[in-house]
């Protein structure tokens, strides 16, 4: 067995913005696994809110020697992006050696697609409406706050957008006085779900807030050893890859919160087509899907995921899986 690492960009449609920064390029890890004349594939993108680099994460990596095992991976590496990226070549090279789907392998029905958000970029409430009146045919919008000025910009993109459904991220970017107020607004402008309102280290003041919206925890919700610190705080648990270190614990979570009485989300970072592949198992029937990474790239892999009227679409075996 040879694992490989390399760095890919790509390049965005557009300029990128949420409340931490924007950005114009995706830069992300591509694995390879070999193993006689199979590889499998996976991509993980390294978070800088999580303490993670390309270098830090490409040495994790790196460190990873002889035969590695998708069961032994959760002992070798933390929760993060390296096992993510690691675990999902796995799946991938055990699809390839095998002839079986990765659907078949996880003992999962055939996938089908899945409605995914598509996320408006931070930008000024007049801007925003123009994003959202372009993208009102959508079904779903996904608005990133988290700043002083966030009811102008939702109320603009409720007017460009009137029929869409809408989530609000705010990224950690509110505090529970500032949650409290815009709630009711939440209510008045149809906003189905808002994900992380507070910062993960001070959300325990969501005990003693209402929640006329439901609460969905990212930051607060890595894998299944989070679960216990959001009982009573969060109605949703948004589930990425790159935080649950990969398909097999992320496929772990969801039955241990659906179980628990969460609903899911199931989230990405901004990343290629390769990224969005494995997540769309965890994505199946699950109420709030956001796996737009690929529609915010000018430039994407080679077999590239399919985005329609339907949804995001189950990935070409060529890509993964």
């Amino acid at each position: 067995m040879r694992i490989e690492v390399s760095r890919d960009v790509f390049k965005l449609a557009k300029v990128f913005t949420i409340s931490r920064g924007s950005r114009t390029e995706a830069h992300v890890l591509t694995v390879r696994i070999s193993d006689g004349d199979a590889v499998g594939m996976g991509e993980c993108v390294p978070y800088a809110r999580y303490g993670e680099t390309l270098e830090s994460v490409t040495a994790q990596i790196e460190e990873l020697q002889g035969t590695v095992t998708r069961a032994g991976l959760l002992d070798q590496l933390p929760a993060g992006a390296a096992r993510n990226a690691v675990d999902c070549a796995l799946w991938d090279l055990e699809a390839k050696q095998s002839g079986k789907a990765v659907w078949e392998l996880a003992g999962l029905a055939p996938l089908r697609p899945e409605i995914t958000a598509y996320t408006l970029s931070l930008d000024t409430p007049e801007k925003m409406r123009a994003q959202a009146a372009e993208h009102a045919f959508r079904p779903l919008l996904k608005i990133k706050l988290g700043t002083p000025d966030d009811m102008p910009r939702l109320e603009a993109v409720r007017a460009g957008a009137p029929k869409s459904t809408i989530i609000v991220d705010a990224n950690e970017g509110w505090s529970a006085a500032v949650y409290a107020d815009l709630a009711p607004h939440l209510v008045r402008l149809g906003v189905a779900l808002v994900e992380q309102p507070l910062p993960a280290g001070e959300d325990d003041a969501l005990l003693d807030i209402a929640r006329p919206v439901p609460v969905c925890a990212d930051e607060s919700c890595h894998d299944r050893s989070s679960l216990p610190g959001l009982q009573g705080k969060y109605d949703v648990v948004n589930i990425k890859l790159d935080k649950t270190g990969g398909l097999t614990e992320a496929l772990a979570l969801r039955k241990a919160a659906l179980a628990e009485g969460y609903d899911v989300m199931v989230g990405c970072m901004v990343g290629s087509s390769l990224a969005m592949a494995p997540a769309l198992l965890v994505a199946q029937g699950m109420p709030f899907v956001d796996l737009d990474g690929p529609l915010l790239l000018a430039e994407d892999r080679d077999q590239p995921l399919k985005f329609d009227a339907a949804g995001v679409h189950p990935a070409d075996r060529a890509l993964w899986g």
